[in-house]
């Protein structure tokens, strides 16, 4: 890539131009965004991921920009309209929209009002009204009457069609009016006629105005959502006069012929220059709308990637339900299926005692470590049922969060995991396969089917998936994998790996057995050079002969770690467990031409504790005990719950009534916030209080005001709830005042 666009890239994101040129050049020879971020740090000065990955993003748009710009270059000189000025011009413009202001009147076009009137001869009328010489327009305009034009009246109006278009297409009146769209445009909407009913959980966007620049995210997605749906019309504009205001200044310059112009100026902009922006910053209204959501999105996917494992433990997953029964399996350390089986223990067939024999016989047969359970319908029937049974001794039993396990049961993974179980058996083996590990199980799912975003199915798609693969790449790659044990899906986001090397992996380790070092990957068919480079730093082999094998410390590393052991007279297994041996290394000794401090402090991290998991230890929560259902809530009552989704205007809380409450924005702090990741994260464990309960609409209002001193939780009552009779409204909108009041 060019020099400019380093240039152009560092000055945008106020970093080193040298940082962004090596950026560019990595990312050119094929280096992935997390490999740069932990293996290049000398030759990026140490920046993040988010860092690298806003360099590549800026680096394509440019990119973009230039086959743009190369395109209508070669348009307009094709039409023999290329002067040297226009062209210095184009060259010299840094956005889009500048660009295609510059392209407009070169652009072809469907017949129009202004071509019309150019083939009746016209043009030179318009000119002259433009320039406002001084004359008697309508004696003037007798001598363009022709057998095309009829009269005085049709001339002068076929001049101010003229007039219109070389408004709109003047780059510096778009480029004001664009500033004022920018500043003062109010998006406006408008109830259709008769879809009151149809459209009543949008009825706060029936007659809704608000700033553009202003409006949040979501609320855009909504409007836009409601007008897809048919509900509403919506508009987006400043005050007309103040258009009128800025482009009338620019153009008239006397009393000669000002009507005429003020008429010319005023049709342009309504009929030409207003629909033009109005669709531009509706384009860009959405674009930004989507950012915002897919970088929501994208927040909580990391921290639902990132949860705690349980680990390797022996797991008896049970998938609840009351009619069908909780589907019962049993797995290995590993992972691996041992035994499956259904229960009864709830309504209606409350098989209890038949149950409860199953559950002990099974613990007791496969030494089961811990119960993990579904947290859908019967979940709390369920927990509090298997809590009650003696298994002789501690067994944990923990609630897991199972969403999109119904969407991996159907998957073409699961029936090729599990080709003789039905969909049952695969959803309760992914619930406790959940809880040993949540990564290496998910990324067997589509990101969006976990339901931890706002509004995923109204962003752009394609930008969606980029970033949401994105995400799960980086957690994969900060956790590192094992690669004899790691499914297909896990070992597709590995760096420099993908679909083909990952399926190649697991082919070869079929065929040979576990992999015995990290030399060996490059036996696997198709692993070149440079995708070994890519990966193998985050490829980890438990027990290998050689204990970097099983570090973060990259292959390409191993000659001087062996030469730091060499140095202090002893093994690279002595140094790695003697922290005696690592306290005495003098790191400025080994600061060289390609390895600078921030890697040879990250190789001591890891020689001081290899492969080391970047996961917080894993915590059991446990919800208040008799409180199953929204009816068990009363307003006051202050209860935990951990945190399963983060909004832009708040965060959801499950509870363990089977309904996730609401924190509003502002409810979440004693003190203002903007953006509610300040203080909340996916998977938090949390205390807060109940503020309103409607049971009929199934919506909980919860508080995390004060829960700095508010750490005791109150007794539940049994006295059912009543539902909310003041707030009947069906929109969002509706609640969120109440949230706000």
């Amino acid at each position: 890539m060019s020099q400019a666009y380093s240039i152009q890239i560092a000055k945008e994101l106020a970093l080193g131009e040298q940082q962004v040129t090596n950026v560019l050049q990595l990312l050119e020879e094929g280096a992935t965004v997390p490999f740069i971020a932990r293996y290049r740090k000398e030759q990026t000065n140490s920046l993040d991921e988010v860092q690298i990955s806003n360099i590549k993003e800026l680096a394509n748009q440019l990119q973009e920009l230039d086959k743009r710009r190369e395109s209508i270059l070669k348009s307009i000189e094709e039409q023999g309209k290329l002067s040297t000025v226009l062209e210095k011009k184009i060259k010299a413009v840094t956005t889009l929209s500048e660009l295609e202001d510059l392209y407009l009147p070169y652009k072809k076009k469907r017949k129009t009002k202004a071509s019309i009137a150019k083939e009746k001869g016209l043009e030179p009328l318009a000119e002259l009204i433009f320039s406002q010489q001084k004359g008697n327009i309508e004696q003037i305009a007798k001598s363009y009457l022709k057998n095309e034009v009829k009269d005085t009246s049709e001339a002068l109006e076929g001049a101010k069609h003229i007039i219109a278009e070389w408004v709109n297409e003047s780059a510096p009146a778009r480029e004001k009016v664009r500033l004022l769209f920018d500043k003062k445009a109010n998006v406006k909407t408008k109830l259709v006629k008769g879809k009151e009913q149809e459209g009543a959980k949008y009825k706060d966007y029936f007659e809704y105005e608000e700033n553009l620049k202003k409006a949040p995210s979501h609320r855009i997605l909504a409007i836009r959502r409601a007008e897809n749906e048919g509900i509403i019309s919506f508009g987006i504009a400043p005050e007309q006069e103040d258009a009128l205001g800025h482009l009338e200044k620019q153009f008239i310059k006397s009393n000669n012929h000002s009507q005429l112009l003020e008429d010319a100026i005023t049709d342009s902009y309504k009929r030409l220059m207003k629909p033009s922006m109005e669709t531009e910053f509706r384009t860009n209204s959405k674009k930004k709308a989507d950012e915002e959501a897919i970088k929501v999105f994208a927040e909580n996917l990391k921290e639902l990637l990132l949860a705690s494992p349980l680990g390797q433990k022996r797991i008896l997953a049970l998938d609840p339900g009351f009619r069908t029964g909780c589907k019962l399996v049993c797995l290995d350390a590993q992972g691996k299926l041992l035994e499956n089986t259904a229960i009864y223990p709830n309504e209606p067939q409350n098989k209890q005692y038949e149950a409860e024999q199953v559950i002990k016989k099974l613990c007791k047969k496969h030494k089961i470590e811990a119960i993990a359970i579904g947290n859908g319908t019967a979940s709390r029937e369920t927990e509090a049922f298997v809590k009650k049974i003696d298994l002789g001794k501690e067994v944990s039993v923990i609630m897991v969060n199972e969403s999109g396990a119904s969407i991996y049961s159907a998957s073409e993974v699961a029936r090729e995991e599990f080709p003789d179980h039905d969909v049952t058996v695969r959803g309760a083996v992914s619930i406790g396969r959940r809880l040993a590990d949540p990564l290496a199980e998910l990324v067997k799912i589509d990101p969006k089917s976990i339901g931890v975003g706002q509004y995923q199915h109204d962003v752009d798609q394609t930008a969606l998936k980029n970033k949401l693969d994105e995400v799960v790449g980086s957690c994969v790659n900060a956790v590192g994998v094992n690669i004899n044990t790691a499914s297909k899906q896990l070992l597709t986001y590995v760096s420099g790996l993908g679909p083909q090397l990952a399926q190649n992996i697991v082919d070869y380790r079929n065929e040979n057995g576990a992999f015995k070092s990290r030399k060996e990957i490059l036996k696997v068919k198709r692993m070149g050079a440079k995708a070994f480079e890519q990966c193998a730093g985050f490829l980890r082999i438990p027990n290998a002969k050689n204990p970097l094998d099983t570090s973060a410390v990259h292959p390409e590393r191993y000659k001087l770690v062996e030469q730091i052991a060499k140095d202090l007279n002893c093994d690279v297994q002595t140094l790695i467990s003697s922290n005696q041996h690592r306290s005495t290394i003098d790191l400025k000794k080994y600061i060289s031409k390609d390895v600078g401090l921030p890697t040879l402090q990250d190789i001591l991290k890891e020689l001081e504790k290899p492969g080391r998991d970047p996961r917080e230890p894993f915590e059991a929560f446990q919800f208040a005990d008799g409180i199953e259902n929204i009816e068990d809530l009363r307003e006051g009552m202050q209860v935990p719950g951990i945190v399963t989704n983060v909004t832009n205007f708040g965060a959801f809380v499950d509870i363990g009534v089977h309904q996730d409450g609401l924190v509003h924005l502002s409810q979440l702090a004693d003190r203002f916030i903007s953006d509610p990741n300040e203080v909340v994260k996916v998977n938090q464990q949390v205390q807060v209080t109940v503020t309103g309960v409607d049971v009929a609409r199934k919506r909980i209002s919860l508080s995390m005001k004060g829960q700095q001193v508010q750490k005791t939780v109150a007794k539940p009552s049994k006295k059912k709830s009543k539902p909310n009779k003041q707030d009947t409204g069906n929109s969002l909108q509706d609640l969120m005042k109440k949230w706000n009041n």
